[in-house]
C-alpha cells in the first residue's frame, strides 16, 4: 500500500468513527503541516498509520475541549505530536496565548500525556531532524517482541547517558550508570569506539583513552 492509500484510509477511518464537533475539527484541522508530518517523518518511521490518531479530544484543565495535531496511543503511552508552524504558534502569538499554550502542555504532562512538538519548517524541509528525534523519544516506550539482547539494551543506555551528560564519558560514568565494575566500562567502551559508535579521547599523555565522546550516528541505535 502507498502512502496516499494509506493515509485516505486513515483519514475516512477516523471520520467513520466521528460526529458533529469532533468530526468537524477532524476536517479541518487535518491540514498540510499535519498530512506532511504524516508522509515525511511517521510513514518513513513507522510504515504504518495504526494507533496514530489525528485531532484527538482532550479535555483543557478548565474543562473545555483541546484538540492535539496527533496522539499516539500504546499500552505504554499516550504521546501528544503537536506540529507549530512560526506564524500562529510565535510571530503572531500575544502574551495570553502564550500562557494558555504553556498552561495546556503543562496540563496534558500531569494527566499522564508525553508531549513533544516538532517544526513546520522541519518536518516540511528536514524531516530526518525529526525522524532521528521521534525515533529516540518512541525507543522509550516500544516493547520489542522478542527478549533484548542484553549488549544492545546496555549500548543503548550508554548512549542515553551520553545525550543526557551533554559531554564526553568517563569509564566511571558508565561504571555508577550501569553499575557493573571498571573493566567491563573499559571493554564496552572500546568495543562502541571500534564500531564507530563514540571516538576515543586520550589524556595528557596522548597514550591512555579517558574519555569517549558520542557521535550523531549512534543516535540511530535509540
Amino acid at each position: 500500500m502507498t502512502f496516499d492509500e494509506a493515509h485516505e484510509a486513515f483519514l475516512r477511518q477516523h471520520l467513520e468513527r466521528r460526529s458533529g464537533e469532533r468530526r468537524g475539527r477532524l476536517e479541518r484541522g487535518h491540514r498540510e503541516a499535519e498530512r506532511l508530518f504524516c508522509q515525511n517523518v511517521w510513514w518513513p518511521l513507522v510504515g504504518s498509520l495504526e494507533h496514530l490518531h489525528p485531532e484527538y479530544e482532550v479535555l483543557h484543565w478548565r474543562g473545555q475541549s483541546y484538540f492535539c495535531d496527533f496522539l499516539w496511543i500504546t499500552r505504554s503511552v499516550r504521546l501528544v505530536i503537536e506540529i507549530k508552524g512560526f506564524g500562529p504558534h510565535v510571530r503572531d502569538m500575544d502574551r495570553q496565548k502564550y500562557c494558555k499554550e504553556l498552561n495546556r502542555e503543562t496540563f496534558l504532562v500531569a494527566m499522564g500525556y508525553q508531549v513533544i512538538s516538532f517544526s513546520y519548517d522541519d518536518v516540511a524541509h528536514r524531516p530526518e531532524v525529526c525522524i532521528t528525534l521521534l525515533r529516540m523519544v518512541m525507543s522509550r516506550f516500544q516493547v520489542t517482541p522478542t527478549p533484548l539482547n542484553h549488549d544492545f539494551a546496555a549500548t543503548r543506555e550508554i548512549i542515553r547517558l551520553a545525550c543526557t551528560l551533554a559531554r564526553p564519558l568517563r569509564p566511571i560514568d558508565v561504571v555508577s550508570h550501569l553499575r557493573i565494575n571498571q573493566k567491563t566500562a573499559i571493554r564496552k567502551m572500546q568495543q562502541l569506539t571500534d564500531e564507530g559508535w563514540f571516538r576515543g579521547i586520550t589524556g595528557a599523555d596522548s597514550r591512555r583513552t579517558v574519555r569517549y565522546e558520542l557521535q550523531p550516528s549512534a543516535l540511530l541505535l535509540l
